[in-house]
This record gives structure tokens, sequence and C-alpha cells, in this order.
């Protein structure tokens, strides 16, 4: 088993070799995305617009307002159609409320 001073050791020179693989493949890494930029001519906005749709992070559009689908005349309160509904719409029939 090593001792303590021999692993710091070792990590060290990992870490070195880690750093020199990346310095290595970096170059690499930066030739294909450039070739597949030009060849499919990428705009900066393309390539780093957030993702849309199935793949999107949960909750990109987390705080957006929506607007309000029905309204109770008799009190003007309104009412997205998401969530629970309002106790002034349940087992309504929604139609007669649509704004």
């Amino acid at each position: 088993m090593s001792n303590y001073k021999e692993l710091l050791k070792k990590r060290d020179i990992l870490e070195a070799e880690i750093q020199e693989a990346r310095r290595a493949e970096l170059g690499a890494a930066l030739q294909t995305v450039r070739a597949l930029v030009n060849e499919f001519q990428l705009t900066e906005a393309q390539v780093f617009a957030a993702p849309r749709g199935r793949g999107a992070l949960p909750g990109a559009n987390a705080g957006t307002k929506v607007a309000p689908k029905y309204r109770d005349p008799a009190t003007g309160q309104t009412w997205t159609g998401r969530g629970k509904a309002p106790k002034w719409i349940q087992g309504q029939n929604r139609e007669q409320f649509v704004i």
C-alpha cells in the first residue's frame, strides 16, 4: 500500500498527463468543429442556441406569463387553463367561459 506522499506525487503526475492529453486532443476537436461549421455554413446563433422541445432543459420556460383562456362573467376572475381549476369553473362546461 502506498503512503500519502507517494499518492500525492502519483496524482500530480497523472494530472500533468491528463492536461497533456487534453492539449493534444483539443486541436483535433477544434479542427472537426470548424470543418462542420464551414461545411454546413452554421452561424454562431445556430451553434449556441438553447435547445427546444424534448431535449430542452427542464424549466426553461418557467415564469413566463400565459394569457388567460377563461373568465368568470360574474366576478371577472380569469384562469389560464393550467393548474387546478378554480371553484367557479369546476363541474361546468368550460366553453361558456372561453374569452
